[in-house]
């Protein structure tokens, strides 16, 4: 006890240090300047102008200050949180264990020493005020994945929302179905197999992304863990075996190089370690995705706080406005919407004068928490965004690794990939999923809808004219507004046009009236592209999915910490077309993710035009 309260004070000490560290962040940049070399390496940029958005810099410092804000809080909440009793037989951390466990959580997210430069944390990434998607919205206007620790590698993809994330089951094949249900990532290659959790299988995957924290080894996050501030709160959670890995003299030197360095050769466990240390440090890094695994299924994530929650407690005193409740009557109807985004309203009440089963389905509200997703992956037929920075980091960087060696000979297959165990995915654990790849090519994971539409409060919309913040949706960021996301639903097929994006012909506006060609054509989706809405329809969708932004009911934590700027002008339908590029001359598909058995069932198309 006295050992916890000692650690709370130190905790608390610390905050306040970090926080004169950040503002005196300046003075100490030019004081290395002029009397030492400065030890970060030279930035990675294969880009053509126009990819790196002009203030990344600037809005990557606004972010790393807003996460060491929350960070603060974290630990200062920790400090002050009563300590649980343990007791019981399994034993319980009990009365407090629970809230312990996700403030850890919480701590954890929001540490940027869990990368090679400390300059990255999972909330990066994924900050609350987006609905725990990306907050910078120049990169989402432009180059679409995240910088990592080692700027400026970046991530092939649009940060996925945390918020319900924990509700997806463990990856399955449902046989009758013939379809994939549950994993996280966009490409559902987290399966939770091992775990039981693919939210925490999630977790472990960005610190040792090479294009993310890129940690060379697991192992650096026990190494990182027996120095942070919060490392008694972590062994009075998950036991002190953490403190008895006996690291080499060498660890820090290599965890502060970045994945995929040459000097690694394809040793992804450089950090030597007896047998017995190396499974320790394995277990410590299950159990740092476990604890944020439970802060993201806790109401500060995952509140279940809505507009449209209150709806479904109480209708009368919660009611939805006319074109709310148009729009869910579209989106549950004509729209089709909730055929893969699933509201788990309807149920078959008992009838007053009969007995089960012969109740009738009235369509009133079941009791369920509906997650709005079928937990099961679709290709949409979304257009190659040739803004991706994905695509120009062919190149080797200061560290000898060359993230995407494919160029624009990559394609994104998704699901497909993962089941090949492809380039830029994960190896399935599940040999008899491989038969699979070629009906899953192009399809990605069914994201919640809920917090679609979740900005920082002084830029209250995704929409222009605004204020509004600029978002990013799907998972190749190429939709830049809800208007925008149902009006693809709505015409895809209405305004198909065989070209790439930059190239819709003379007369038509791309994402009005010209959607270009899918990236992959292969199993797309057709229950959508043709769904007759008109334009007024369209915008009372838009106004449903705002009803499910959490913060309605009660305040949504951190929802405050945005000290960005919001955007103004325009028009919902065009957002973003001002920083459209036109598409270059595409290569085949590169023959190490198209050539890989099975087969994809057609050849993935190239051209210009």
């Amino acid at each position: 006890m006295n050992r916890r309260r000692l650690t709370a004070l130190c905790i608390v000490s610390a905050t306040v240090i970090v926080a004169l560290l950040v503002s005196s962040q300046t003075i100490l940049v030019s004081v290395r300047a002029q009397d030492e070399p400065d030890p970060t390496p030279p930035p990675y940029n294969p880009y053509p102008p126009g990819i790196l958005p002009a203030n990344l810099n600037s809005e990557i410092a606004r972010v790393l200050r807003e996460i060491d804000r929350i960070e603060g809080q974290a630990l200062a909440e920790l400090g002050a949180l009563t300590p649980p009793t343990l007791t019981n037989q399994p034993p319980i951390l009990a009365h407090t264990g629970q809230r312990l466990n996700v403030l850890l959580g919480k701590a954890l997210n929001f540490d940027r020493n869990i990368s090679p430069f400390k300059d990255r944390a999972c909330a990066f990434c994924h900050m609350p005020y987006t609905g725990f998607s990306g907050p910078i919205p120049s990169v989402n206007l432009t180059m679409i994945g995240y910088p990592g620790s080692y700027q400026f590698r970046a991530g092939k993809r649009n940060a996925q929302r945390y918020t319900y994330s924990p509700s997806f089951p463990v990856l399955n094949h449902n046989d009758t179905q013939q379809s994939f249900f549950g994993g996280n990532f966009w490409d559902s290659r987290a399966t939770g197999y091992l775990l039981g959790s693919p939210d925490a299988n999630q977790a472990q995957g960005p610190p040792v992304d090479t294009q993310e924290h890129a940690l060379p080894d697991t192992a650096c996050i026990a190494f990182r863990l027996q120095s942070a501030v919060y490392e008694s709160f972590f062994i009075e959670v998950w036991g002190d075996d953490i403190n008895t890995i006996k690291f080499p003299a060498n660890t820090e030197e290599i965890c502060e190089i970045p994945g995929g360095a040459s000097v690694f050769g394809t040793n992804t466990m450089p950090i030597q370690l007896s047998p017995s240390d190396r499974a320790i440090a394995n277990h410590v890094y299950d159990h740092w995705a476990q604890s944020i695994d439970q802060y993201e299924d806790s109401p500060d994530v995952s509140a279940f706080s809505s507009k449209f929650d209150a709806f479904l407690h109480d209708p009368t005193t919660n009611p939805l406005s006319a074109d709310e409740m148009a729009g869910y009557n579209l989106f549950r109807g004509k729209a089709n919407c909730n055929s893969c985004h699933l509201d788990g309203r309807s149920t078959a009440p008992t009838p007053v004068n009969g007995t089960a089963p012969n109740g009738e389905d009235t369509g009133a509200a079941a009791d369920t928490r509906p997650v709005f997703t079928c937990f099961g992956s679709a290709n949409l037929g979304l257009p190659l965004n040739p803004r991706d920075a994905i695509y120009y980091q062919n190149k080797p960087d200061f560290f000898g690794f060359t993230p995407n060696p494919f160029g624009f000979g990559f394609r994104d297959l998704g699901l497909g990939t993962f089941l090949r165990s492809g380039p830029g995915s994960w190896a399935s654990p599940n040999d008899d999923w491989t038969q699979f790849a070629p009906s899953s090519d192009g399809q990605m994971q069914t994201s919640s809808a809920r917090n679609v539409a979740m900005t920082p409060p002084q830029c209250p919309t995704t929409e222009a004219p605004g204020p509004y913040f600029q978002k990013q949706f799907f998972h190749n960021g190429y939709i830049k507004s809800l208007k925008q996301l149902v009006h693809f639903y709505n015409t895809r097929d209405v305004f198909p046009f065989n070209v790439t994006s930059g190239h819709c012909p003379s007369g038509t506006i791309e994402k009005v009236t010209c959607w270009p060609k899918a990236e992959v054509p292969n199993n797309m989706d057709m229950t959508i592209g043709k769904l007759g809405l008109t334009d007024h329809e369209e915008d009372q969708i838009v106004v449903f999915l705002q009803t499910l932004t959490d913060g309605f009911t009660t305040p949504y934590p951190d929802i405050d910490t945005y000290t960005g700027a919001c955007m103004t002008g325009g028009s919902a339908k065009t957002q973003g077309n001002n920083t459209l590029i036109p598409t270059p001359i595409l290569p085949p598909c590169a023959s190490a993710i198209c050539g890989v058995a099975p087969l994809p069932s057609m050849p993935l198309p190239f051209g210009n035009q």
